[in-house]
């Protein structure tokens, strides 16, 4: 695993920077795709600069790192986090109001009020995630209790538009695969016929025979339609279930505590006793915690040869490694102003990861709906084959994006 503080990358590892593509935030569950530094902060605020390389002033660097323009020094409580905090929770209420806004019956096509929601829930991430990484450097009971009811809120308001993501996800494919070669129909309690195999991307795997593929073809072209229809009848009720859930919330008293709350954020951030006048310790240790917490996470993936794509219970340590990057990603922006740029090709290929599990996971629950007919069945194992195979594509995708190499090897 490297060693050393900070972001600092060891000169004997290889580190690979991803190509271009969204922000490592996106999703279903995490609304629109950013790009660029976040709002709050400006030169005024303190915010820290990174140098060449993209890394964070660090104790452990001494003279090969540039000097703050302010000094080391100005890597602060009050003038970092809290700037950052005020920002955050001003884009808070900015997006509370054009929600309300576009919630009236004269927003018919609701875009206003879903673009409102996602950046309600982007200002509540990042918040969320702060209070949690730099808990030490704030009230901790005022902090844990903001981060549990802010985690509260975006988790109710990002349902609606993961079911609407996936439900989305699965009819595509399913258009797709009912032309194309099949994978093999295995997890979901269908019938699977002989040869229809479809290794994953990038890998070998046995052709199937072109009589095996007809036949597949034309049990998948019978049984499309109605997975289909199934899964939107599934995926449209827990949709609305969710959309009447997130109207709930936020006219809840507990949603309207969560928005004093953060209003009063917006202008005071109550700091821990005796943080005022401490050092970059403050900050930089705690981001180098979540950093180092990421780093682990990753060296302790199941390696490839023990990778089994049907195998749903190695997901788990996936979607954890997802939730440090994130928590990793939102440090960065505190105490640099924007996102690790190196990190954005491995934190998207996380993101289709948990998208392809869970849409395998619906598909799986789908087939097992009782009564259904053995195409449907057949067409919904299909389906949860192809989305499992999406799975073990993504983790190569991460592999390859993962910039720190030598934790990908390490025993």
């Amino acid at each position: 695993m490297p060693g050393g503080a900070g972001v600092r990358r060891p000169d004997h590892q290889t580190t690979t920077r991803p190509t271009a593509g969204p922000a490592a935030d996106g999703g279903p569950e995490d609304g629109l795709a950013e790009s660029g530094p976040p709002s709050g902060r400006s030169p005024e605020s303190g915010g820290t600069l990174p140098d060449a390389s993209g890394r964070l002033p660090s104790r452990g660097m001494g003279a090969a790192s540039p000097p703050r323009p302010d000094g080391p020094d100005g890597v602060t409580a009050e003038a970092v986090l809290a700037p950052y905090l005020r920002g955050q929770a001003a884009d808070f209420l900015r997006s509370l109001r054009l929600h309300r806004e576009h919630s009236a019956p004269s927003d018919a096509g609701g875009q206003g009020a879903e673009a409102a929601s996602r950046a309600l829930r982007r200002s509540a991430r990042r918040i969320s995630g702060s209070l949690h990484t730099f808990r030490s450097a704030l009230d901790p009971v005022w902090a844990d209790h903001l981060r549990t009811e802010l985690a509260w809120l975006s988790g109710t308001l990002a349902r609606e538009h993961a079911y609407a993501g996936r439900l989305t996800r699965l009819v595509d494919a399913l258009h797709q695969l009912s032309g194309a070669a099949l994978p093999a129909a295995r997890g979901a309690g269908s019938t699977e016929p002989t040869g229809s195999t479809r290794p994953a991307a990038g890998s070998p795997g046995k052709n199937p025979s072109a009589s095996s593929d007809a036949q597949g073809r034309a049990v998948l072209g019978v049984g499309a339609a109605r997975a289909g229809a199934l899964l939107e009848r599934q995926l449209t009720l827990a949709r609305t279930r969710a959309h009447s859930a997130a109207l709930q919330a936020l006219g809840s008293s507990r949603f309207h505590a969560v928005a004093d709350a953060v209003a009063l954020l917006a202008s005071e951030v109550p700091l821990a006793p005796g943080t005022t006048g401490r050092g970059t310790e403050a900050l930089l240790e705690p981001a180098e915690r979540a950093e180092q917490r990421l780093i682990g996470a990753v060296a302790a993936l199941p390696p490839d040869e023990s990778a089994e794509p049907y195998n749903e219970a190695q997901d788990a340590p996936w979607h954890h490694a997802r939730l440090l990057l994130r928590l990793h990603r939102y440090a960065h922006e505190v105490v640099l102003g924007a996102a690790d740029p190196v990190l954005t090709g491995a934190g998207h290929a996380l993101d289709l990861h948990r998208d392809a599990a869970e849409a395998a996971g619906a598909a799986a629950a789908a087939a097992r709906t009782p009564r259904i007919a053995p195409a449907t069945a057949y067409a919904l194992g299909v389906l949860h084959a192809d989305q499992r195979h999406e799975v073990e594509a993504a983790r190569a995708v991460f592999r390859e994006t993962w910039p720190y190499a030598a934790a990908m090897t390490a025993p």
